[in-house]
């Protein structure tokens, strides 16, 4: 099975893949140093195309940085290093159909799949799909079914699922989650779980720095003005979206679910790395990541 495009995404060839430079359609240059970061307004889709053009562009270098911690086929909710073989979070997956939502190179779905699951992974990079093809294809394996899609506009008929999850993908860089979580709770059946992990809301209010910078709430939490990189036009470029646990909680129950638990995993001892804002000296102070557990009414 190849990759199922939904999104209007330029396409590459699966077997031009090399990680080692650009491929035509999905290139892997970062952007320009002279971007600028600014909080303004991004609707559905300025968000939607800066989402794809920049996962396109940088999926090479996310892989490259992070794939090691990612793994193959682990299934690690946040940079805390949070394993669902350990958290059991989706309950028992074996013979369940899910669908991971925002999932990049499928690492969970090939850890569902090695469990007796029926996974679907949807992303909307065709460049980070084809990630997943590349580690199918170097371990030998049967493909991860990949589908290639906008999470709040889900290319699937009602109650196709038992279950759903994302690992840190598709909410945060969605403008409107309320219509991501009604496209959820529609294509979920009765009873089935809903699973997803995004930065800790808190951190919204303190610097994006590993270190002691970090430590200081320099914006208000209750700022839901979207963070934008945009170029030289004004043309946002990376958009992410802000919501407070509340607007999360009433989001979810506004699209017929029923939050179940939230988790904020600790910092472990003994972990050292760094992911970003992520890092031993912030993680034991403040939560860096919340996960949302959800049920469909």
């Amino acid at each position: 099975m190849g990759i199922v495009t939904v999104a209007t995404t330029p396409q590459a060839d699966l077997h031009d893949l090399d990680t080692s430079s650009a491929q035509a359609g999905s290139p892997a240059q970062p952007e320009e140093d002279g971007d600028d970061a600014v909080r303004r307004a991004a609707g559905t889709g300025e968000s939607s195309r800066a989402s794809r053009h920049w996962w396109d562009r940088n999926a090479d270098e996310y892989q490259d940085e992070h794939g090691e911690f990612l793994g193959d086929d682990r299934f690690t909710w946040c940079p805390e290093g949070l394993d669902e073989a350990d958290a059991r979070l989706l309950g028992d997956v074996a013979g369940r159909d899910v669908l991971e939502i925002g999932a990049g190179a499928a690492q969970c779905s090939r850890w569902l799949t090695a469990r007796g699951a029926r996974p679907v992974a949807l992303d909307i990079s065709y460049r980070q799909l084809q990630h997943s093809r590349r580690i199918d294809l170097g371990r030998g394996t049967e493909p991860v079914a990949v589908v290639q899609a906008d999470a709040a506009v889900l290319p699937f008929a009602d109650a196709s699922f038992d279950l759903a999850c994302s690992a840190y993908g598709a909410v945060p860089f969605s403008a409107d989650t309320a219509a991501l979580m009604r496209e959820v709770h529609r294509v979920l059946r009765p009873g089935g779980r809903w699973v997803f992990s995004v930065t800790h809301p808190i951190r919204w209010a303190f610097p994006d720095e590993p270190g002691v910078e970090g430590l200081t709430a320099t914006s208000s939490y209750f700022d839901r003005t979207p963070y934008v990189e945009q170029d030289e036009q004004g043309r946002a470029t990376y958009v992410e979206h802000h919501r407070t646990v509340g607007d999360r909680v009433r989001e979810l129950v506004a699209a017929g679910f029923r939050l179940v638990d939230l988790v904020e995993p600790e910092w472990p001892a003994g972990l050292e790395q760094e992911w970003g804002g992520w890092s031993p000296l912030r993680g034991r102070l403040i939560p860096g990541t919340a996960i949302f557990v959800a049920e469909r009414g």
